[in-house]
């Protein structure tokens, strides 16, 4: 039966993240949220306060099945998105790691 997830990236980073069952936007595919076909009201809440607070971008809904205990987006895109970059992160030919939004918003600049 088909579940829905609530994906965005992160303003600062551009991270991919999930929304989890306890709120946070995290990182991990497989600790999203899983909004059945009934939670539509819930769904949108959610959708709504972050929307709201700006701190994640590119919201969208997205389909994804239940495999093996796995959880596994329908679009290919989403698979993509899902399992990181493509390509190093690089800057001048030196690998970085990308800065994410700390729990009170803020980052270093």
């Amino acid at each position: 039966m088909s579940k829905e997830i609530l994906t965005g990236n992160e303003l600062t980073s551009g991270a991919t993240v999930y929304l989890s069952a306890s709120g946070a936007w995290i990182e991990p595919l497989q600790s999203a949220r899983l909004f059945s076909k009934e939670e539509v009201a819930e769904r949108d809440a959610a959708l709504a306060a972050t929307k709201a607070n700006g701190r994640i971008i590119s919201l969208e809904i997205e389909e994804v099945d239940e495999v093996d205990g796995q959880i596994v987006p329908k679009r290919l895109r989403e698979r993509i998105r899902a399992a990181g970059p493509t390509a190093p992160l690089t800057l001048n030919g030196q690998a970085y790691d990308r800065q994410h939004l700390g729990e009170d918003g803020h980052v270093s600049i």
